[in-house]
């Protein structure tokens, strides 16, 4: 049995006292993160954005606690097309390392392309990303790629001016972290060279190298992103090894505990500019059951001691931060919002969409229109050939009309009003709860196929789910709608384990009805991501073109809530 330990009251403003975590609530995984005191000692972390796009969200922060979005690395589609390419909902972009040197930012990450063999160079694009100025629109560089077989690169400057970096080897008999020497301009490299191959644990990846008191650390992720996820680390006088285990090995995880915060890993270290040292990693509030977690693997935070000559020693993750704090300083620049800010966007003319939406894989510009001429303070939304479940459930070869948001509360409302009657059989659109392709949960404004009434007779309200960890298939929710017109569609996160549907017509009956709960364990717990809240148009494998207008977009957080270990 848990108990809540804190439940955190929201607020639209910054967050003052002792840092909290998650730090970057919802989907904001494999985190890396450094401090740069020539940026007015700002803190910059990059997370993993696999095919949702923009791509590699940015944020800042001046004091741990208050976290705001400047940017995206990836934001332009020429920068990558082949995101298009990604198949499944593990796949594309993994684990940005984010560093800093001689005035220049870099990222160094892989798109990963998941039905090909797991020990193939084809699987892996590993590429190089940098700018000079992270707030800039359009900051990060087009990339400059470069061969590694495996994922997870991180790079390290070496005294002499060399760079190395390290990376997982998938190979499936005896998977590794290898070394190689890398040119950034030209993306030329070294031969891989085997260095470590951590502790035994499933999957050793996430490594990243730290050079202190003469020894080089390799700090590593292993145990898999479930529950045995873990950081271990070993140590070398010098760079290319031989590494030596540090004896107390794993030196961060929750493992084996009955903590909330669970699948523990895939750490990054940095200093602030009072030379504390601190740690962040990847969880999910998913507690030792491991069944509801619909907000994904989060960005955590925790204080980390490191003496001279010894290992660092990572305090345990949980909802209160321990160790040193620091002053309230929150960010003033950068374009987006801070990381749990409350949405209240009016789609007005000459604006655009906003920094934290987020697409799933590259969009198509023109099935999007803010203020389109006749439908002012809107967002005009063109249906595309395929629903959200795409293809196959993995695929998409031709772009989805999906708009959405990152859920970053245990509980929130989210709801907006459309403008909508389809003309044709399966032309819906409506608001989604959006794992990935094979997990979501779609509220959408329908004309029924295989009925002889016309459109106007015959459009309903329907929630479908589609989840393939489901116990088994869900029935279509249908529900009359009388007179399509302005309908307002919402979705509450009541508690933390289902959503609830409503909707109220805008213009006629005034009516709302609360709709059936869904359960968030089977359908959008699972994965690498977490839920989007979005809007989306389609004809359901139909070529359609009626279109789909959006206004007064609403999202608020209600609560957070923490729950540490079992009190016994």
């Amino acid at each position: 049995m848990y108990f809540v330990l804190a439940i955190v009251l929201l607020t639209a403003g910054p967050i003052v006292g002792r840092p909290q975590n998650p730090i970057l609530p919802g989907f904001h995984p494999d985190p890396s993160c450094i401090f740069v005191s020539e940026w007015d000692d700002t803190f910059f972390c990059a997370s993993s954005s696999f095919n949702a796009f923009p791509g590699i969200p940015i944020h800042a922060s001046q004091d741990l606690q208050n976290w705001k979005l400047i940017g995206n690395a990836l934001s332009r589609p020429q920068q990558l097309p082949r995101l298009t390419d990604a198949v499944g909902g593990t796949s594309g972009i993994w684990a940005p390392a984010l560093r800093y040197h001689n005035g220049e930012f870099f990222i160094l990450t892989t798109l990963v392309f998941d039905k090909m063999p797991i020990n193939d160079t084809a699987r892996w694009d590993n590429i190089i990303l940098r700018t000079k100025d992270p707030y800039a629109k359009d900051a990060w560089s087009d990339p400059v790629h470069f061969i590694f077989d495996g994922y997870d690169t991180s790079p390290f400057w070496h005294e002499d001016g060399t760079i190395y970096v390290q990376g997982s080897h998938p190979w499936e008999v005896s998977p590794h972290i290898d070394q190689m020497q890398l040119d950034l301009d030209t993306g030329k490299g070294t031969p891989q060279v085997p260095i470590w191959n951590g502790t035994g644990g499933l999957a050793p990846e996430g490594p990243h190298m730290h050079l202190k008191d003469g020894y080089y650390y390799l700090v590593i992720a292993e145990g898999g992103t479930g529950l045995n996820h873990m950081e271990t680390a070993a140590r070398s006088k010098q760079i290319t090894g031989p590494f030596i285990p540090a004896p107390h090995n794993p030196l961060l995880s929750n493992a084996n505990t009955s903590s909330y915060f669970q699948t523990v890993g895939h750490a990054d270290l940095f200093q602030d500019s009072q030379g504390n040292w601190w740690g962040v990693a990847l969880s999910t509030r998913s507690g030792p059951e491991y069944i509801s977690y619909p907000m994904g693997r989060e960005t955590v935070l925790t204080n980390v001691t490191w003496d001279k000559g010894g290992w660092p020693v990572f305090e345990n993750v949980s909802g209160i931060i321990s160790g040193s704090t620091l002053p309230v300083r929150p960010l003033i620049r950068g374009n987006g919002p801070l990381v749990t800010a409350p949405d209240s966007i009016e789609f007005t003319p000459k604006s655009t969409l906003p920094l934290h939406f987020a697409h799933w894989r590259i969009p198509d510009p023109t099935a999007y229109a803010i203020s389109p001429l006749g439908h002012q303070n809107t967002l005009r939304l063109l249906p595309s050939l395929l629903n959200l479940t795409g293809f196959d459930a993995n695929s998409a070869p031709t772009p989805q009309t999906f708009v959405g948001r990152r859920q970053v509360h245990s509980e929130f409302v989210y709801n907006v009003d459309i403008e909508y009657a389809p003309t044709a059989p399966e032309e819906e659109a409506g608001v989604s709860v959006f794992l990935t392709q094979n997990h979501h949960i779609d509220f959408g404004i329908v004309c029924l196929a295989n009925t002889s009434a016309s459109c106007a007779d015959s459009t309903v309200l329907r929630i479908r789910t589609t989840s393939t960890t489901a116990t088994g298939p869900r029935p279509d929710t249908i529900v009359p709608l009388a007179h399509p017109r302005t309908t307002r569609l919402e979705i509450r996160a009541e508690n933390l384990t289902h959503y609830t549907f409503s909707y109220a017509q805008i213009g006629g009956s005034a009516t709302r009805v609360a709709t059936a709960g869904y359960g968030l364990s089977a359908d959008v717990s699972w994965g690498f991501t977490g839920a989007i809240l979005g809007v989306y148009a389609t004809g359901n494998g139909q070529n359609a073109s009626t279109p789909a207008y959006v206004s007064r977009w609403r999202y608020e957080g209600v609560r957070q809530v923490i729950i540490d270990e079992d009190s016994g």
